[in-house]
Formats: C-alpha cells, sequence, structure tokens
C-alpha cells in the first residue's frame, strides 16, 4: 500500500491518464480528490472508486477561486494534502506560427501554465510536509514540432515552474517533479492525430509510432504507474526532475 492514508488532488481528474492514476491511487490506499470540467465524468468516477475514497469538485484548473476551493474541500473532508497532481490540459490549435490565433495561444497557456502555477500555489498551501507534486507536462516540453507552438511553449514553460517550485519546497521535504508522457493511446491524443493527420496528409497514428523506438503509444495505466512512483516514498529523492515516460521517443 504506498500510499496508505494520503490525501491527493487531481486535477483533469476525469480523463484518462487522470482517472487510471486516481484508480491506482486508491488500489494504494490514498483518497482522491478529482477536479474536473465535466461534472458527469466526475460523478461516475467517484462512483466507481467509492465515495469512501473519493470526491469531486467541477473546477476550471485556471480559476484561482475554484482550485482554492478544490485544495478547501480536500483539507476540510481529510484534514490535508500529501499529493498533488497538476494533470488538467487542452491540445490547442494545429497552425504554423504566422497563422497561429494569440487568442488561442492564451487559453493554451491559461490552462496548462497558470493552471499549473495555481495548483502548485494552493497545493503548498494545505499540503503535508514530506508530501509530493507532480505536474504532467508531455514529451512536447522536451522537444519541438511544427504546428503546436502553444502547446509546445505551455509544456516547456511547466518544466521550468517545476525547476522553481522544487528549490522553495524543499525545505519542507515536498518533492517536485514533472512527469513527460509520450503519445497516449486515449481520446486526448486521438483527438490531436485526428486533427494532425489532415495537416500531414498521412496516418498520424502510425507516424507517431514511427518516431517510438517501443513502436506503440502508451497505455493510461502505464503512465498512471509513473505518477505512482513520484507519488510515493519510492521517489524519496528525487526532486527537481523530468520523468520521461516515452517509449524512447525523445532519446
Amino acid at each position: 500500500m504506498e500510499l496508505d492514508g494520503k490525501v491527493c488532488v487531481i486535477t483533469g481528474g476525469a480523463g484518462s491518464i487522470g482517472l487510471a492514476a486516481a484508480r491506482l491511487f486508491v488500489a494504494e490506499g490514498a483518497r482522491v480528490m478529482l477536479a474536473d470540467l465535466d461534472e458527469t465524468a466526475l460523478r461516475s468516477a467517484v462512483a466507481e472508486l467509492g465515495a469512501d475514497r473519493a470526491g469531486w469538485q467541477v473546477a476550471d484548473a485556471a480559476d484561482e477561486e475554484q482550485i482554492a476551493a478544490c485544495f478547501d474541500a480536500a483539507r476540510n473532508r481529510w484534514g490535508g494534502v500529501d499529493v498533488v497532481l497538476a494533470n488538467a490540459g487542452i491540445t490547442g490549435t494545429i497552425a504554423p506560427v504566422t497563422e497561429y490565433p494569440a487568442d488561442e495561444f492564451d487559453r493554451v497557456y491559461r490552462v496548462h501554465v497558470r493552471g499549473a502555477f495555481l495548483t502548485c500555489k494552493h497545493g503548498l498551501r494545505t499540503m503535508h510536509d514530506g508530501g509530493s507534486v507532480i505536474i504532467v507536462s508531455s514529451v512536447a516540453g522536451l522537444r519541438g514540432d511544427p504546428g503546436v507552438s502553444a502547446y509546445i511553449t505551455a509544456k516547456h514553460a511547466q518544466i521550468g515552474l517545476m525547476r522553481s517550485v522544487a528549490k522553495e519546497a524543499a525545505e519542507r521535504g515536498i518533492r517536485v517533479n514533472t512527469l513527460h508522457p509520450g503519445p497516449v493511446d486515449n481520446g486526448f491524443q486521438h483527438g490531436l492525430e485526428d486533427r494532425l493527420g489532415k495537416v500531414l496528409g498521412t496516418d498520424a497514428t502510425a507516424f507517431f509510432d514511427r518516431q517510438i523506438p517501443l513502436g506503440r503509444h502508451a497505455a493510461p495505466t502505464e503512465i498512471a504507474r509513473s505518477l505512482l512512483y513520484l507519488a510515493s516514498a519510492q521517489s524519496s529523492f528525487t526532486t527537481g526532475s523530468t520523468l520521461v515516460v516515452d517509449g524512447g521517443m525523445s532519446g
């Protein structure tokens, strides 16, 4: 029971990676507060996980009042937070930088960077010493690709945020790291690939698989296992780090 008695807050908790992490964390003894925009999906997730082990809050990750309320709900119900998982994200438009809409750039940056910042800010205010903060970045935070300038920029920015917060939180024994999944077999990635395929003029799923030495997309459960490592005492001396789980794509 790697997370026995621990309290975890997960933004983007109704999505495939967030929910896969929640399932594993609960199986390892944790209680989880899920934050997401999709109330129906949140209710379904909590019904699956068990109302005694999980709670939910409708929250926009980039809305400070809503994120603060999420952490307050976790603290009021369970007495504090031990693990924070900043997982909320969107893909954004696919277009050359010369044609990329400025408002869309701002929207992507708002969710990924402001959202992660607010999650760290209010997470640290409610966390017990010795906890773990995990920001879900992406292989996109370690490379550059055409047509996704907003997403690439935001995912790189999350690393800078992580490194700064890791230095601030270290005196409390709180570890702060980023996780960098490659392409994952889920709806988020499929939506991106549908749009990218039209730009590339080829099957984008096969295009990505050719770039991955292991030759396939990850399953959400595989990403969740890496999140468990960072959330648990297994990573007790790991902070300020970028953990890459991409099948060798960025190597």
